[in-house]
């Protein structure tokens, strides 16, 4: 007779129990044992009950939470592999707590824009990653008719860009692509996720090596308009959408009010925006450099509010590495991309803490809501039938950034010597803790909703 695994006191003698007086559960942070057998959480009791299990790790007063699930990331592989790659990246996200992530279907080469594109990306993969790994098909002018083949495939959905890419191989959509490809996703029920910003708001700098000149180019305006613009059409298509990287803090209120009205949209932000300020960006250090930029101070208490009210869904890290020769100290000439993916949970923390907010809300916003967005059920949550995906959080560690500890290829970040509180003390994929010096034991995922 097999026990019910739902039942703590049912005598099975479990893989591994991992306990902790600060677990975070989706009714709350509290004092729990989780049990786990072949990968998967099987039961979930209280802190002190007497469990069997074959090795059993007691983490006392450190906090226990789901893997973070980031849904935003550029591996860069195959192609662009000295930007970044499968093991570097997989290595830093799981040194961050990360053990799902998706990746973007740019900045490689190809670019995932087609079946043959993702069998390419998947066989770069292959053998590599420390963490699981998805992938978002793209949605360009040219591969319109090539978007049910990648659905059909596995991809989470497609990427779409309503201004340049920075790269020539992924152009943007028009306004009349951007409707077509929305009533294709429509038709397959799919979603299409928007870096929205709107070119006829955009302007050029010959040379802009101070901040103030860079953002001055890409205002708030860019981000508005173009979020109305995706918002008009998924209400005339119905297709699900969801606005990347928002930094801009009034289309928070667009995306809340059409959601009222029965549009299917959804909204992330990610650690920079909520973290760092214009007002406080050196002139000419361009590894604060990003698409759409860093804004005000007053904007970033905005953008806060929005995510504690649920205007804003979730937070991700738009990883997008490069190597340090695209960064010159010049804003009009470096690349647009800001490596965070070791270092989101932290960066969040430190600033979530100092804002009020707890742990609970932070799991909300990194590992719940972004594994729910993907329709990843197993993924983001200490719930008996998910994977034991775990990060193990020590929320009172105060430590300094220091790029020879990040693990991603290059490392150049704007969270170089800065002081956060709260570190990553392991992260374990499947009842297994990661070791970076062993074999890859991610795997390849596909999208399961249909």
């Amino acid at each position: 007779m097999i026990a019910d695994p739902s039942d703590i006191s049912a005598p099975i003698v479990y893989d591994l129990v991992i306990r902790s007086r600060r677990a975070v559960l989706p009714d709350g942070r509290r004092p729990a044992s989780v049990a786990v057998e072949g990968g998967r959480i099987l039961a979930v009791g209280g802190y002190d009950d007497r469990i069997a299990a074959r090795r059993t790790e007691d983490l006392g007063d450190l906090a226990l939470l789901p893997g973070l699930v980031d849904t935003h990331v550029h591996v860069n592989e195959p192609g662009r592999t000295h930007w970044e790659g499968f093991a570097s990246a997989t290595k830093a996200a799981a040194a961050g707590g990360v053990t799902t992530l998706i990746d973007m279907p740019l900045n490689s080469l190809p670019p995932t824009v087609d079946a043959e594109a993702l069998a390419v990306k998947r066989a770069a993969a292959n053998g590599k990653t420390y963490v699981d790994v998805g992938f978002w098909g793209g949605a360009v002018p040219a591969g319109i008719d090539d978007l049910k083949a990648l659905h059909d495939a596995g991809v989470f959905g497609f990427k779409c860009f309503t201004a340049p890419s920075g790269v020539e191989e992924f152009p943007p959509l028009d306004p009349e692509a951007l409707h077509r490809v929305c009533e294709i996703v429509a038709e397959l029920d799919a979603v299409l996720i928007v870096h929205a910003e709107n070119p006829a708001h955009l302007s050029d700098a010959d040379a802009a090596p101070s901040f103030a000149e860079f953002l001055a180019t890409r205002p708030s305006a860019a981000e508005t308009s173009a979020v109305s613009a995706v918002i008009a059409a998924a209400r005339d298509t119905g297709a699900r959408v969801h606005i990347l990287h928002l930094a801009a803090a009034e289309a928070a209120d667009d995306i809340a009010a059409a959601r009222r009205d029965g549009v299917r949209i959804t909204a992330e932000t990610c650690p920079h925006y909520l973290a760092l300020a214009a007002e406080h960006v050196p002139d000419h250090a361009t590894e604060f450099k990003c698409c759409p930029p860093i804004r005000t101070d007053a904007n970033r208490d905005a953008l806060w509010d929005a995510l504690r009210d649920g205007r804003i869904d979730f937070v991700v890290s738009d990883h997008s590495p490069s190597p340090p020769d695209l960064k010159p100290p010049d804003f009009a000439a470096a690349w647009g991309g800001i490596a965070s993916v070791q270092l989101g949970l932290p960066v969040v923390w430190t600033e979530a803490a100092r804002r009020g907010a707890t742990l609970s809300d932070v799991v909300a916003w990194m590992a719940e809501r972004p594994a729910a967005f993907a329709g990843l059920d197993r993924k983001g949550r200490i719930v008996v039938g998910s994977d034991a995906d775990f990060a193990v959080f020590d929320p009172e560690r105060e430590w300094i950034v220091r790029a020879e500890d990040l693990h991603h290829r290059h490392p150049v970040t704007p969270y170089a010597e800065r002081a956060l509180t709260g570190a990553v003390v392991s992260t374990w994929l499947r009842g297994e803790r990661i070791d970076t010096e062993a074999a890859p034991a991610g795997r390849q995922l596909k999208r399961s909703r249909t």
